[in-house]
């Protein structure tokens, strides 16, 4: 399936159209001033008196504020200088920053509205800085503080001075033993997660930050949950993450059965984009990018890019199975196979059979595979019957030309016996002197074209 949209192609994360060129991750315009809109009208807090404005969003928080800001001074927030603004996203704004008592850069993360943000946001902004706080390990961006300063909802973090993995690839490909080189160290800050109970659920190539020495840094847990909570900040049915790089349990909203295989499937949808440079759905719509993902299987890598290895591509698509029992067991079992190709071993997923390719389809296309399956009975009844029928054909043939063959000897047999039958009486009739008698008889095997003789007027019987 080809993509119309670009790879990294930024979308709404409420209503899922495309982003406007150079626009910030998170909501479209019209999303972002309904939402703000939507907050502060329904806030019930003394200090509005009258309805807000979307003009008015922009100065209500101190992200709003360091957003309007010409001067190019940095703003003060609490122990820290906000320098400028680094990324956003669906709730949160990121700064680099410099903590005034230490005195070293940090990002600073918090959310849009400050005070007037919904509670919803609120408890996921918490839970993910208490997520990623749990989390030591050096490729996971790590958290120093957490807080809330003049009624604004915050926490610090490493500062990772680079790009992310979408910026970092630009369109092209990455050679294969990088890309598992890479995605080896990824994994391995995943199974940390998984292994202190936290599962991601949004991992994706911007989520993956590269520093100076290239090293890659697993950040954004704002979607974690702990494995062993049954708990969901979303409502049932609702979808949660990344369309392009999430796994189809989590794009039906079926939460009960997301697990650390749903992050699994997310590292190899990262896996294919590294190999590909284009994750494996990309739709024109977030619609047609779901119902792909739902209903069809991705296009393997080396069909996109002849340098990936066979062994890669085998990897790469035991992550993205779409039953997750198929998957890999844990992130380490992924971790392990990957480190197996770079030390040229034996890897121990195996590739999926042309037989078992071929029935995963006709279960996605019970309809498509019944008119198929008819028509390749049809066929091969012609192919067996039309043998069948011709045979039977041509020895009905056969017996015919026999029997006209034998009804032919018989009658030049019967014409033999007559013709020395009336030579026999026209012998005895010359030796009786009955002369008329023997040219009768002789007249009657006359060849055809010679006068008859005598005279005699009968017929030849040639």
């Amino acid at each position: 399936m080809t993509s119309t949209i670009p790879a990294n192609q930024s979308i709404c994360v409420e209503c899922g159209a495309p982003l406007p060129v150079r626009a910030p991750e998170g909501l479209c315009p019209h999303c972002l001033l309904e939402s703000g809109v939507h907050i502060l009208n329904e806030l019930d807090s003394p200090r509005l008196e009258a309805p807000l404005s979307p003009a008015a969003l922009t100065t209500r928080s101190v992200a709003g504020e360091m957003l309007s800001t010409t001067s190019g001074h940095p703003r003060i927030f609490g122990d820290y200088e906000l320098l400028d603004e680094i990324a956003r996203g669906g709730m949160g704004v990121v700064f680099r920053a410099r903590q005034v008592s230490l005195n070293r850069i940090v990002a600073v993360k918090m959310l849009k509205f400050g005070a007037f943000t919904r509670d919803e946001f609120v408890t996921r902004f918490q839970t993910e800085a208490e997520a990623a706080a749990t989390l030591h390990h050096p490729n996971i961006v790590a958290i120093h503080d957490c807080g809330e300063c003049a009624g604004e909802h915050f926490y610090s973090m490493q500062f990772i001075e680079g790009k992310n993995l979408a910026e970092w690839i630009q369109g092209q490909p990455l050679d294969a033993r990088r890309a598992a080189a890479l995605m080896l160290t990824v994994t391995g800050a995943v199974q940390h997660a998984h292994e202190h109970g936290i599962l991601h659920r949004d991992l994706k190539p911007s989520n993956i930050l590269l520093d100076h020495e290239d090293k890659p840094h697993v950040a954004d847990f704002g979607l974690a949950r702990r494995i062993d909570d049954d708990s969901s900040l979303t409502l049932t049915g609702q979808a949660l993450g990344s369309p392009n790089y999430m796994a189809p349990e989590q794009a039906a909203g079926a939460h009960g059965q997301v697990g650390p295989r749903s992050d699994i499937w997310s590292l190899g949808a990262i896996f294919y984009y590294l190999l590909t440079a284009r994750p494996p759905f990309a739709g024109p719509t977030v619609a047609e990018t779901l119902r792909a993902l739902q209903q069809d299987e991705p296009a393997r890598p080396r069909l996109l890019n002849s340098a990936v290895p066979a062994d890669l591509e085998t990897i790469c698509l035991k992550c993205l199975e779409k039953d997750p029992g198929k998957r890999y067991g844990a992130a380490q079992e992924f971790a392990d196979d990957l480190a197996r190709f770079l030390r040229d071993e034996p890897i121990h997923a195996r590739p999926v059979t042309r037989a078992e390719r071929a029935w995963r389809w006709c279960r996605r296309k019970p309809a498509l595979a019944s008119f198929v399956a008819a028509t390749l009975l049809l066929l091969l009844a012609l192919l067996i019957g039309s043998p069948i029928a011709a045979y039977r054909i041509n020895q009905a043939l056969k017996a015919e030309q026999v029997q006209r063959q034998r009804a032919e000897a018989g009658e030049r047999n019967a014409r033999q016996v007559a013709y020395a039958s009336d030579m026999n009486l026209a012998h005895q009739a010359i030796h009786d002197d009955d002369f008329g008698r023997a040219l009768r008889l002789l007249d009657r095997h006359r060849p055809v074209g010679v006068p008859p003789l005598g005279g005699s007027a009968e017929a030849p019987t040639t």
